[in-house]
């Protein structure tokens, strides 16, 4: 058994090496997709920031949270500004903390109620039945082959799996940063070395 153990080490190590002078890759990609993400939803809460602050703010249609005029743009800029930051692996692990707080509390008052899923369950028959009456009323009523030629219909669940999913990526990138050749945080820690 020991030697299986041996050998196994041997080409883990023989691998190690390699591999990790790509290990800045993984945070890269980590903040390439999570850049677009966050850009679409913080401009988009810029752009009607009335609108966002009465949603954030009304608890009969809305998120009923206290302070919406303060909360919805620290979000909406949070979500922005944290965007163009990990573009550039610039703070990156400071960027990511207010970045994941929001994703949990996005998680907890706006997805929650939904359940986990984002899209919904097409085998569930109350969204099969949906689906097919849309589909009939597009078929009848509408260009229906124009409008799924690129994918089938779904219907969105609004569940707390992106919000989520987004949080963990970032807990992720609050650990490892932005990634060795890949960030800015990387040369600027070359640049100015901690205590010299």
């Amino acid at each position: 058994m020991q030697r299986l153990a041996n050998r196994y080490y041997r080409l883990r190590d023989a691998l190690a090496g390699p591999l990790g002078y790509l290990d800045g890759l993984p945070p890269l990609a980590l903040r390439l997709y999570l850049a677009p993400v966050l850009w679409m939803a913080g401009t988009q809460k810029l752009a009607a920031m009335d609108s966002t602050i009465e949603w954030f703010g009304n608890s009969e249609w809305g998120l009923g949270l206290p302070w919406p005029a303060l909360l919805a743009p620290l979000a909406a800029w949070t979500e922005a500004i944290g965007a163009l930051l990990l573009l550039l692996g610039l703070a990156t692990r400071w960027v990511a903390v207010p970045l994941c707080v929001t994703m949990i509390v996005a998680a907890l008052t706006v997805h929650w109620e939904n359940g986990w899923a984002a899209i919904a369950d097409s085998g569930d028959p109350a969204i099969a039945q949906r689906l097919g009456v849309a589909r009939e009323l597009l078929v009848e009523h509408g260009n229906y082959a124009w409008l799924s030629e690129h994918g089938p219909l779904v219907i969105l669940n609004n569940g707390i799996e992106f919000a989520v999913t987004y949080a963990l990526m970032l807990l992720v990138l609050m650990v490892t940063g932005g990634g060795r050749f890949t960030s800015v945080d990387y040369y600027l820690a070359r640049l100015y070395p901690r205590g010299a």
